[in-house]
């Protein structure tokens, strides 16, 4: 072997330290592409550790989306278009339509009283007159008056070498169920402000209320021993029993809106033929009427209606409705009776030719304390316990009137 190389070396000088050389070269070339391949290694690990993180962003970035209920968007303000990059919305309408269309479109599908709000809010944003972007408005839906509320906002996400924003991404989102609770809050909360009032007015006549029959039945009893005359004592004695009715009715409502609030006055059913408690109710009233220039009558089509149902309920709901007419009408007729209606239900009802309800106050007539007239006598709870005594029997209760013809109350309740 040493021979052999000594030959070599001998023979030809440049060999050996070729080999050397290149054996020296090619040791460096595998070190330096191990080097380098490890270093690529470790970049595409990196590289895909944060591949990994990105996905885990956008999974979880979509999880928020979704459980938000959120659309995403952009507008490239150079072309003043807009994309929609993701939607998971329900009942997607409004921006989130087509994949892009022109900024200037918004004002087809915005409600107009809020377009051109709208749209100078996002020209301010587009032109850097602003640096972010929130408004609520109402989308059409192309269906008449329908629409939905919608709410978006927008930031700034790039400028251009100037410094003008040149996209701007933002969200929008459905708040109809919001905007419902909010405008039932503000219906509750008037309401209740004008419960409170009706409340006020109503404890404040009151006194009144029960005092003018109070004085009357105090004042005719004191001149009973002093009158003579037995036709004057008669005349006495019929004012006081009508003043004694009077104040009896005012401390009926009251009691009986008690036990409507306090919910202590449970149903007590019975099969019952009604047209004798009927009969019995226009009996009572018609001593209440003159027979002259008013006139009470009943029409009653069956002479026997059996129905399951709680009678002091009935009793109660019909005496407030003949109490009522009796109020208003001043000259005609009252009549109280009843139809068979199909499907197992029975409407009562009492028509009089009273002064009639406005259309207006029709609404209102069945509320708490409410009085269409103030000046005349009573305490707004009649018609009010009438309709929660229909109601707990699964009935319910209207009217029918033109002001100044007469009026047409009528309760439909089950036969059974």
């Amino acid at each position: 072997m040493y021979k052999l190389l000594l030959y070599a070396q001998a023979d030809n000088s440049i060999l050996v330290p070729a080999l050397w050389i290149g054996g020296t070269l090619l040791f460096l070339w595998l070190l330096i592409m191990i080097f380098l391949q490890r270093r690529t290694g470790r970049r595409l690990q990196a590289e895909l550790v944060e591949l990994e993180k990105v996905r885990q962003n956008n999974v979880e970035s979509e999880f928020v989306l979704k459980a938000m209920k959120l659309s995403t968007w952009h507008i490239e303000v150079s072309t003043m278009t807009l994309y929609v990059d993701a939607d998971f919305r329900d009942n997607k309408g409004g921006l989130v339509g087509p994949p892009e269309f022109p900024v200037a479109a918004l004002t087809d599908i915005i409600d107009k009283a809020d377009g051109q709000r709208v749209k100078i809010a996002i020209d301010n944003i587009c032109s850097g007159q602003s640096a972010s972007y929130h408004e609520v408005y109402r989308v059409s839906l192309g269906k008449g008056a329908l629409y939905y509320w919608e709410e978006s906002f927008g930031t700034v996400a790039a400028r251009d070498e100037e410094g003008n924003p040149s996209r701007i991404v933002g969200t929008s989102m459905r708040i109809d169920a919001q905007k419902q609770m909010e405008a039932d809050l503000i219906a509750a909360r008037n309401k209740a402000e004008e419960s409170d009032r009706l409340k006020t007015a109503f404890l404040a006549n009151m006194g009144h209320e029960i005092r003018t029959p109070l004085n009357a039945i105090v004042g005719f009893a004191d001149l009973l021993p002093v009158v003579e005359s037995e036709e004057d004592r008669n005349q006495l004695i019929s004012e006081i029993q009508k003043n004694n009715y009077k104040l009896l009715n005012i401390i009926d409502g009251l009691v009986s809106m008690s036990k409507v609030e306090a919910e202590a006055k449970s149903l007590v059913k019975s099969q019952t033929n009604i047209v004798p408690v009927l009969q019995e109710i226009a009996n009572q009233f018609s001593t209440m009427v003159d027979g002259t220039t008013v006139a009470l009558a009943t029409q009653f089509p069956y002479p026997e209606i059996m129905m399951n149902t709680d009678v002091g309920k009935l009793k109660e709901i019909m005496n407030n409705l003949m109490q009522n007419a009796v109020k208003f009408t001043s000259r005609g007729s009252i009549t109280l009776g009843f139809d068979l209606l199909q499907g197992e239900k029975l409407m009562l009802w009492v028509l009089d030719t009273g002064k009639g309800i406005d259309e207006a106050d029709q609404q209102r007539i069945f509320e708490r304390f409410f009085k269409v007239d103030e000046y005349v006598p009573g305490t707004g709870l009649g018609l009010s316990v009438a309709k929660s005594h229909a109601e707990s029997l699964g009935g319910s209760i209207g009217v029918d009137s033109i002001l100044g013809q007469g009026s047409r109350f009528w309760v439909e309740l089950p036969l059974s």
